[in-house]
């Protein structure tokens, strides 16, 4: 008798179309990768190098990356930052490297999450649904103009933040979009403005996310830094024992572009 699987079983059909992109100069990790998520009705394209991943976003954008950090022609600082630079799709990492360290460093870059080479290809699988599920407001595009005018937008010291897009507009104008974790934090910030918010307030405002729980202090750290303009005051700060408070009054209201 076959036995069940629970990950194909629990959503047969949701994932049907879905594009990932599978970035991994290793050819059996990623045919091994694109053969297990194609037995899932996912869509993949397989690129071997940054560049050409990079390219591949330009003309279409995925539900989700998988990123192999040790690519041989980009750094993988770079290749987050630079794939950030586009939209807010997720990103999960995969890596040789297992130490706690050289997790937190992955989350450190962008990366939505963490895997330690080797995996169980089904646990992608699961991790990739997983993100496609937080991330799914952040991915979905409006369908009218009026959607995208009526989208909620927070508005706080010249800052303007869509929850929706993951769009993060500074006083000049500079945009850059945030992962599904910051995007979270940053949320739940700017509903509470000027009230300390705990740790575990922040976890449940997430829902009990474990890659959040892993990083909710490394991504906290992240946004301050997005958030820090020369000669400026800090916006978050840190309440010892106690957990973070956004500083700015916050408008809330809806916007177009």
């Amino acid at each position: 008798m076959t036995r069940p699987d629970p990950i194909r079983d629990r959503d047969p059909s949701g994932d049907a179309g879905t594009l990932v992109f599978i970035v991994e100069d290793e050819p059996d990790i990623s045919s091994l990768l694109a053969d297990t998520l194609a037995g899932y009705r996912f869509r993949t394209r397989v690129f071997a190098t940054a560049d050409a991943a990079l390219v591949g976003i330009g003309i279409e954008m995925p539900a989700a990356i998988i990123l192999d950090l040790g690519l041989p022609d980009m750094d993988g600082m770079e290749v987050i930052n630079r794939i950030r630079a586009k939209g807010a799709v997720p990103i999960l990492v995969l890596s040789a490297r297992a130490h706690a360290s050289d997790r937190i460093m992955g989350l450190e870059f962008g990366a939505d999450d963490y895997v330690v080479k080797p995996f169980d290809p089904r646990e992608i699988v699961a991790r990739v649904r997983s993100l496609l599920r937080r991330a799914a407001p952040a991915m979905a595009p409006a369908a009218t103009a009026a959607d995208a005018v009526a989208r909620e937008v927070a508005r706080f010291e010249n800052w303007r933040f869509e929850p929706e897009s993951h769009r993060l507009v500074a006083p000049d104008g500079e945009e850059t979009f945030l992962s599904t974790g910051e995007a979270t934090l940053l949320t739940a910030l700017l509903r509470a403005p000027k009230r300390v918010l705990s740790r575990d307030y922040l976890l449940e405002h997430g829902g009990r996310d474990d890659t959040l729980d892993r990083a909710i202090d490394v991504r906290i750290s992240r946004i301050r830094k997005k958030l820090t303009r020369p000669d400026a005051p800090t916006l978050i700060r840190t309440v010892y024992g106690s957990g973070y408070m956004l500083t700015a009054q916050v408008d809330w209201g809806t916007g177009g572009t």
